[in-house]
């Protein structure tokens, strides 16, 4: 069989010049080259069919990315490894089986099918089952589970409510075909009344059935507590008690719940939520009894006081240590009434030197002292301002004008109010006026006589 290497193309069509092709064989003269040349829809169809006929089933496994349920039910992802990522996508009827959730970052193995997708070129991976890497589906989704009603707060302790003292009739929603009620029917009838709620306890729609068992007891008012249960099992048997809508009824619940779900070394969700967790069924039905026993014993207990059997001598006893003890306390309330006088007078002592009033009384002594330094003070300030005015006042008086004018000066002014200081600045006609000692002269220039040296 020979082997032909095809010559690359350039985008023209042209042979590509970059690379030296070996020569190929020369065509006979009759041979005429023949392109085939395919539509998008054909060449799409071949590669779908490549696809899905090599691909048709196949387990891989990466890390989940963007996971994203939609409206529809459609469960999208992104599968990735640290060199590609596919799309992948889980149709709502495989999605709704899926018993935890699809977490970003979950290493998960998923087992489907390659689909190629012509109108718009997309390859993506059709999902059919998933499975978490290194632990199993039902362990993910219990622990998945646990985390959201624990952050709820759903496990509380204080959520937790007693049993009843005296259980009368009590509600069942288990297995009427299961071991489980025939234990609990052979040590409780006689004792109280059950009224059996029969539901499914495994597969298809038992979550729902139980669920809807303890709604339906929960309507009812003559009922005291509600056990739940099965026997054991594999972890699949057991699961329905580990739904959400299983473990969200129990929450609810206006009853007290007992869970009593497989062996002793089982643990559901809802053991976590109910009020009281049982090993197994026929211990639950014990612990009913135990606490009828409990409630009849303490009454019993209660018969054989003396307050029962003798009265009078109970009475008489009773009054005698009253008696006593109002005696020690008299004594003893004496004693503690001295101590606590003694020490309200100490008290009263410290807190006089403390109070608001000694301490105004303390203040208005110092007040008055001040007040009195500050007369003193003010006093001989007087004085000496007195003297120093005084003295100003005399010194003011020999230098004031109207003492010169006492000895006989005066003074002349103008028509405008200056003062005359020689003859020639007025002239006659002029109204001039002259201050004395006492009083003043008006008079009108007649005659201006100007001292020889001054008109010099």
């Amino acid at each position: 069989m020979r082997v032909y290497r095809l010559k690359p193309f350039s985008r023209n069509g042209a042979p590509s010049a970059k690379e030296n092709w070996p020569p190929a064989e020369p065509a006979s003269e009759d041979a005429t080259p023949k392109r085939q040349v395919l539509t998008v829809s054909q060449l799409t169809h071949q590669i779908k069919n490549v696809f899905e006929k090599n691909f048709p089933f196949v387990w891989v496994e990466g890390e989940v990315s963007e996971p994203k349920i939609y409206p529809s039910g459609h469960l999208w992802f992104d599968l990735k490894d640290s060199g590609a990522v596919l799309k992948s996508v889980m149709w709502r009827a495989a999605a709704g089986q899926l018993k935890f959730a699809l977490e970003q970052g979950l290493q998960v193995l998923c087992c489907g099918r390659v689909e190629f997708y012509p109108p718009r070129g997309d390859i993506k991976f059709i999902v059919e089952q998933i499975e978490p890497k290194g632990l199993g589906t039902l362990q993910l989704a219990f622990e998945q589970l646990c985390a959201k009603l624990e952050k709820e707060g759903l496990f509380e302790l204080t959520r937790k409510r007693p049993l009843p003292a005296f259980p009368k009739e009590i509600g069942m929603v288990t297995s009427p075909s299961g071991a489980a009620i025939k234990d609990m029917l052979r040590i409780l009838r006689g004792h109280v009344r059950i009224l059996v709620h029969p539901t499914r306890v495994q597969g298809e729609g038992a979550a729902e059935q139980i669920a809807r068992g303890i709604a339906m007891l929960n309507t009812r008012d003559d009922l005291d507590c509600i056990i739940i249960g099965r026997g054991g099992g594999s972890l699949e048997d057991l699961w329905a008690f580990n739904e959400e809508v299983v473990a969200r009824a129990v929450a609810a619940s206006r009853l007290p719940v007992i869970s009593a779900v497989g062996h002793e070394k089982d643990t559901s969700i809802s053991d976590l939520v109910a009020d009281l967790r049982s090993p197994t069924p026929t211990k639950a039905a014990e612990m009913i009894l135990a606490q009828r026993r409990e409630t009849l014993q303490r009454f019993l207990d209660a018969l054989e006081n003396p307050a029962f059997n003798d009265p009078e001598s109970w009475l008489a006893e009773i009054r005698e240590r009253l008696e006593d003890a109002q005696e020690a306390l008299a004594g003893s309330a004496s004693e503690r009434v001295s101590a606590l006088i003694q020490r309200i007078c100490l008290l009263r002592a410290q807190v006089f030197q403390n109070s608001p009033e000694a301490a105004v009384e303390r203040q208005g002594e110092r007040l008055f002292q001040l007040q009195a330094q500050l007369s003193a003070g003010m006093l001989g300030c007087f004085e000496r301002f007195s003297q120093q005015t005084f003295a100003l006042a005399g010194r003011l008086d020999a230098h004031s004008p109207l003492a010169v004018l006492s000895r006989g000066y005066s003074i002349t002014f103008d028509g405008q109010g200056k003062i005359l200081r020689s003859a020639g600045d007025t002239a006659r006609g002029e109204t001039i006026r002259t201050r004395l000692h006492h009083g003043e002269v008006i008079s009108e220039v007649t005659q201006i006589e100007k001292i020889e040296k001054e008109a010099r």
